[in-house]
Parts: structure tokens; C-alpha cells; sequence
């Protein structure tokens, strides 16, 4: 084969050499090539040899046609899938090794006859004009609050031409969370963009009887900061690819932080905020360019926020519970068979009757959940403790695990008396102090014997100090024995 080093040669002995053979020999050719490269002009280098030739048989050639029609049917086949079938039907006739010469096979058909791939289009953003949002669970980094679990969501808005972002805390892909967070994201940005794009909205959709409600509402939302809404495809997340690709990034920064931090605990949730603050400001900060350029595009923002809250009327039942959105609330006895307002907020639902709240509580997440306090229905427990036994919310009515050690214990040594004696406790709780009782069982617990609704109420009573459980009695030390100790090691070694 000749170098590119020869023709070289051949070029520079062509000019001192009086014939071509002499300079063909010289560069170490035939004059035959040499005349063939000179009137080429180029280095073999320069023109490469396609390689069309086989060098060894090929394996997959008499199933070939098989896999290819397989590959037709269904595309999203993978070549160790088909191989490691190949190996099951003909044994002995395929190596594991020739795996990776069907993958190669493979991904020569798909680009030269398979199945047109989906082409995306690079969009042009321009400053103020699309603000993007979506939902994304952050369970799977593992923070937690004062060493417990804190599994939650972030309603996550990013302005899509700066890639500005800000985030709020929230637990559910409700209407409430979702209009809490655009609307903070927006007074924080201080302005409006022309547009809102979110994804179809399918969590938050389902959490209405009636997907009109929901629509009237989120476009009121709109209507109010002067948005147009726009919505992805179904199962088309790349079409608001923008937070999409937000999202990753985020948690890739957030969990490097916490790798930084050195731990995921956090004393309270206001703390957890607070840091997502500070990384969102370290975020945002190498934006600022394209930001300034985003904020002056805005539109202004209206007089006042939009209220969050969803009003909504509920009647308390015989059971003293209401329904809101098929969960399950305790209210006050003395509301039965009135109809109570609910505003629903995205953690919270306020009971109001006769323009007064009446109260406060947790909203649930999910559906089919109940929350049941048992402040609500003690009085009339007391007076039915037959009806404890099943009742169908039980589980609510344990306010601490001791609540249920008690009862439990009850039931072993006293079946037909464990109701009273329990509700009796329970009574003693909602009457005078839950964390007394906790205390005082606790303590009584300790020994098993002892326990009773009257022993409980004794303690309670007495306000006597309880030991909290990591309070450890430890004697002075006698530091003299010591000096007696080191005495009487001296005269041991002055008496030898």
C-alpha cells in the first residue's frame, strides 16, 4: 500500500529526476502507480477507500427477515429482547457474545428503514411573553422535618425566557395550590406575562364532581391577571418542556445542596422554605440580563390578589361529620343539620355559620380519607360508649399512640368495661389537657396494674409533676475517693 510519506517523495524526485522512473523507483513504487498518483494530485489519505466488503459471515443472515418483520410490527423492540429469544428457540446456534453485532444490525435498520422519529422544533422565546408552570413531587429526595418523613409537592413557575424560576410549598394538584402559587410567583416577579402554559391539568381537574366548575374557576384565575391559558396535549409533556427541563435541573440542585448541607433534616418547615429560598436566589442570580429584559416586558399586575379560598356549602349530618370533596370532617355537634360554609384553601378548610368561623381544620390529601376530631363528638360518646366499639372512625379517636396502649390494655383485662373506661379518659383529655393525660399515661403505663380512668384523672388533677421520660436521676460524685485511690497506690509503691 503506498504512504502518504512515498507520494511525497515521488513529488519532490519528479523535479530533480530526469525521468518518473527514476523517481518512481527512488520513492519505492512502480512508474505505472507513481504516473497515478501524480495525476491525482492527492495523498492517499486524502482519498479513502469505502469499505463495502464483508470480512465474516453473517450470523443473523437466515433470521433476518424474521426480526425485521418483528421489528415492523412492533418498533419499540430491543435487540438483547430479541436475541436472548433467538437463543431460547435455536440453542447452541448464537453465542452471548454476538449480541452486540444484532445490536449493530439493528440500529442500521431503524435509521435506513425504520419508523420516522419525532422531530421537535427549537422555539423562539421573547421577553414577558410566557410564564410556564406544572407540579413536581419531591418526595424523592427525603427531607424530612424534625426527623419525620415530609413527603410533598412544589408548584414550580419558571418565565420562559429568562428561565427565571420561584416555587411554593404544596401537597396536593388541587384548583387552591395551584392558584396560591401562580399568584405568589406572580406578585414576587411584579408583573404579568401574556400567556400561562401548564399541562392539562388532569390531578387537579379530577378533584371536581364537575370539570366545568373547575374550568370557570381556573379561567376566572386568568381572566383576572388578563392571562391567556394554554394547555399541552395529552401525554405531549414536552410541548411545556421548559418547566419540564426546570424540574430536573432543580432537584439536581437541590440535592446537591443537601449533600453540601450534609443532612436532609430540618428543624421546622419554615427553615425547609426558607431554603429553597436562598437556592432559587442563587439560581436566578446568573439571570439577571436576561431577567431585566423578561420584567420590562411584563404587564402590570391587578389592584389586589385574587382570593384562593373556594367557597362551597356542606350539611352536617346525623354523624356530626360534613363532605368536602369526598373526604370526611368532623364539626361540632351543635351544627347538625345545619348548612355550614366551607372555605377551602389549599392546606386548610375554615367552617363558617352565621358570617362566624367555627373552625380550623386540616384539609386531607387524596379522597375516601377522614379526619375526625374527637372534641367534636365526646359529650355524646360518654353517653354511648356502646357505640365505640365499631365506630367506624376509631382510628381517629387515639390522639397519641399511649391513647391506644390504654385502650388496648383496657380491652385485655376488662372487655365489657374498656369503652367506659377509655372514653372516660378520653373526656378527661378534651375537658382539661391532652398533654396532661398523655403525661399521666405514660407514667401509669409503666406499670400496667395500676391504670385506670380514675388513676388518670388523679394525676391529672394534682398537677403534679411528671418526670419527662429522658430525665435520668444521677448521684454527686464522691471526688475523694479518688484522693483515697491514688493514697493508697503511693504506699504500695513506697513499700516496695
Amino acid at each position: 500500500m503506498v504512504t502518504d510519506q512515498q507520494v511525497r517523495r515521488l513529488i519532490a524526485l519528479t523535479n530533480t529526476q530526469p525521468t518518473l522512473a527514476q523517481a518512481a523507483a527512488k520513492a519505492g513504487m512502480d512508474e505505472k502507480t507513481a504516473r497515478k498518483w501524480r495525476r491525482q494530485g492527492k495523498l492517499p489519505s486524502e482519498c479513502p477507500v469505502e469499505h463495502t466488503w464483508k470480512t465474516r459471515t453473517d450470523p443473523f443472515a437466515d433470521v433476518w427477515e424474521e426480526i425485521a418483520a418483528r421489528l415492523k410490527a412492533h418498533p419499540g423492540l430491543q435487540a438483547k429482547t430479541l436475541f436472548e429469544d433467538l437463543q431460547r428457540r435455536f440453542p447452541g446456534q448464537f453465542a452471548d457474545g454476538q449480541v452486540r453485532t444484532l445490536q449493530r444490525r439493528i440500529k442500521h435498520w431503524r435509521i435506513t428503514q425504520g419508523p420516522e422519529k419525532e422531530v421537535f422544533f427549537a422555539q423562539e422565546h421573547r421577553p414577558g411573553e410566557v410564564g410556564a408552570s406544572d407540579f413536581t413531587h419531591m418526595s424523592d429526595l427525603n427531607v424530612t422535618i424534625a426527623g419525620q418523613p415530609f413527603p410533598h409537592l412544589l408548584y414550580h413557575f419558571v418565565l420562559t425566557y429568562s428561565n427565571w424560576e420561584t416555587g411554593t410549598l404544596c401537597f396536593s394538584e388541587s384548583l387552591e395550590s395551584l392558584s396560591e402559587g401562580l399568584q405568589n410567583a406572580l406578585w414576587e416577579v411584579g408583573g404579568v406575562p401574556k400567556q400561562h402554559r401548564t399541562d392539562r391539568l388532569t390531578a387537579a381537574v379530577h378533584s371536581f364532581e364537575n370539570a366545568e366548575e373547575f374550568t370557570r374557576r381556573y379561567q376566572a384565575l386568568l381572566d383576572h391577571y388578563k392571562m391567556q391559558g394554554i394547555k399541552g396535549q395529552a401525554h405531549h409533556g414536552n410541548e411545556n418542556g421548559d418547566v419540564e427541563q426546570r424540574h430536573r435541573r432543580l432537584k439536581e440542585a437541590l440535592d446537591q445542596a443537601l449533600l453540601l448541607r450534609e443532612h436532609r433534616d430540618f428543624e421546622s418547615r419554615d427553615h425547609y422554605q426558607t431554603f429553597l429560598r436562598e437556592l432559587f436566589t442563587r439560581l436566578n442570580a446568573g439571570r439577571r440580563a436576561r431577567f431585566q429584559q423578561d420584567r420590562a416586558a411584563l404587564r402590570s399586575l391587578p389592584a389586589r390578589r385574587l382570593d384562593s379560598v373556594h367557597h362551597l356549602d356542606a350539611l352536617v349530618s346525623t354523624f356530626s361529620t360534613i363532605r368536602v370533596r369526598n373526604n370526611t370532617y368532623s364539626v361540632p355537634a351543635r351544627l347538625i343539620g345545619a348548612t355550614v360554609q366551607v372555605r377551602l384553601g389549599a392546606e386548610t378548610l375554615q367552617v363558617w355559620y352565621g358570617q362566624r368561623q367555627v373552625e380550623t381544620l386540616p384539609r386531607l390529601r387524596g379522597e375516601g380519607r377522614h379526619h375526625i376530631q374527637y372534641r367534636h363528638i365526646i359529650d355524646w360518646l360518654v353517653r354511648k360508649p356502646g357505640a365505640f366499639a365499631h365506630y367506624r372512625y376509631q382510628s381517629d379517636l387515639f390522639p397519641t399512640s399511649r391513647f391506644r396502649m390504654a385502650y388496648d390494655l383496657f380491652v385485655s383485662r376488662h372487655p365489657a368495661r374498656a369503652s367506659h373506661e377509655y372514653l372516660a379518659i378520653l373526656h378527661l383529655a378534651a375537658k382539661e389537657s391532652e398533654v396532661g393525660v398523655d403525661d399521666a399515661l405514660r407514667f401509669l403505663l409503666a406499670t400496667p396494674e395500676t391504670l385506670s380512668a380514675a388513676a388518670v384523672e388523679a394525676l391529672v388533677r394534682t398537677a403534679a409533676p411528671i418526670a419527662p421520660p429522658t430525665a435520668v436521676a444521677m448521684p454527686a460524685v464522691d471526688l475523694s475517693v479518688y484522693d483515697r485511690l491514688l493514697s493508697a497506690h503511693s504506699a504500695g509503691e513506697g513499700c516496695q
